[in-house]
């Protein structure tokens, strides 16, 4: 489910890549509660079947400085990691295995000047690199993986005024068509991953169309960055959603994606499943796991301390992502924290808030856990349900714990 990591995990800038019948995420590393973006240094994370991760420890650490947004490429046996600092510097480190460690083997010459890294290994052994915030420069790597072919350089692939660029460039090719994710400010703020297509590495670039966009995971979520890969037979999207009621404290999620028959991709809206399939009952979620919310709706930790859940006051919702629910009938085990003072909460399933009342239920200092009866009517689809928690009623802060969809045996 999403987020992909445990809570104590804020990795943003995810780009994936499959190497060696893994999948392995490289990213940025939030510290929880801070307020910097991103820290010194890298872990490195892998699945096997994009629902247990395995965190293999720091890749990359640089003492006294932040590490920014990664990306990693396999080539001449070994693999590359890029990256760049809050001196904006554009480096490189290389490794003999896909999770590190990585020792740093120099500055990328011509790309001093910005920040946020890609690289790609093509079918044909040629290798590119791209950087560079609001207008996007490439070029072809040299053979030592470090050096820029100066006669490849394109200083103007895309850029904010066009294509709305405003960082975070990812390079994937996909048949005969190369895939340029970036982040787009065109929606207002940078919350939409977006992308061009090219028959080159180098351009000309198109813009296409908005993949997915994180609005509404956080009240003060400011960005995007992501890339786009294949595991197993399937594509997937990679993103981050802000927490804490901040724009850092990012979290790496993933959806998967379709292409129609002109190679384009659909956008997706996210979701609690994430790339697993839609949540059956029986199942506990976290509250921290909602995929959309309104006001100030957060996922956070309490005042009091303890573990992440979802924040919520008064007329703010908060909604969770699809369910899978054949019966008709089920038990709703719903949980919070004591609040300070009573709050009414209500539950509703459908396409839209309230579409179908659940129930409600009144949280005081002694009633913190509740057992609804669903009934749902017959016309509604058993797949694809989203359940909805409003805050009605209620002073300071409710912090929803989980929820539980129980079958009840007819």
């Amino acid at each position: 489910m999403n987020p992909l990591l445990p809570e104590e995990y804020c990795i943003p800038d995810a780009e994936a890549h499959a190497f060696g019948g893994r999948l392995y995420l490289y990213g940025s590393m939030d510290i929880p509660g801070h307020n910097d973006y991103c820290s010194d240094r890298y872990h490195v994370f892998s699945t096997d079947d994009m629902v247990h991760w395995t965190d293999h420890g720091i890749s990359c650490r640089r003492e006294g400085e932040l590490l920014y947004a990664p990306d990693c490429m396999a080539a001449d046996g070994r693999y590359y990691l890029y990256y760049c600092t809050n001196r904006f510097e554009e480096r490189v480190a290389a490794s003999e295995r896909p999770e590190g460690p990585f020792t740093d083997i120099g500055i990328i010459g011509r790309a001093c000047d910005s920040i946020d890294p890609a690289v790609f290994a093509d079918e044909d052994g040629r290798c590119y690199f791209y950087w560079g915030q609001f207008q996007l420069r490439g070029a072809q790597l040299a053979a030592d993986r470090v050096s820029l072919l100066p006669e490849t350089l394109n200083t103007s692939l895309i850029d904010e005024y066009a294509h709305g660029f405003h960082e975070g460039a990812s390079v994937r090719r996909r048949g005969d068509w190369y895939y340029l994710v970036y982040t787009d400010i065109s929606r207002g703020k940078a919350t939409c991953l977006s992308y061009a297509m090219s028959r080159s590495p180098l351009g000309p670039f198109e813009k296409q169309g908005v993949i997915v966009d994180n609005i509404g995971c956080d009240p003060c979520t400011w960005n995007n960055h992501g890339s786009i890969g294949e595991f197993d037979g399937r594509w997937y999207v990679f993103y981050h959603r802000s927490s804490r009621n901040s724009h850092v404290s990012r979290r790496v999620c993933a959806e998967p994606i379709t292409f129609d028959e002109n190679g384009r991709i659909r956008e997706v809206c996210m979701t609690t499943q994430g790339p697993e399939p839609p949540i059956p009952a029986g199942r506990e979620v976290e509250g921290y796991r909602f995929c959309y919310g309104s006001g100030t709706a957060c996922a956070d930790v309490p005042q009091d301390g303890g573990r992440l859940a979802c924040c919520l006051r008064r007329g703010d919702w908060a909604a969770y992502r699809y369910f899978d629910l054949p019966a008709r009938r089920y038990t709703l085990e719903v949980c919070f924290d004591p609040p300070s003072a009573p709050f009414t909460a209500a539950f509703s399933c459908g396409s839209f808030i309230g579409e179908y009342l659940l129930g409600r239920v009144t949280v005081d200092a002694e009633h913190t856990a509740f057992n609804l009866p669903v009934d749902f009517p017959e016309a509604m689809p058993p797949t694809g349900r989203t359940l909805y928690i409003t805050a009605e009623a209620g002073e300071g802060t409710l912090a929803f714990r989980s929820l539980c969809f129980q079958a009840i045996s007819e």
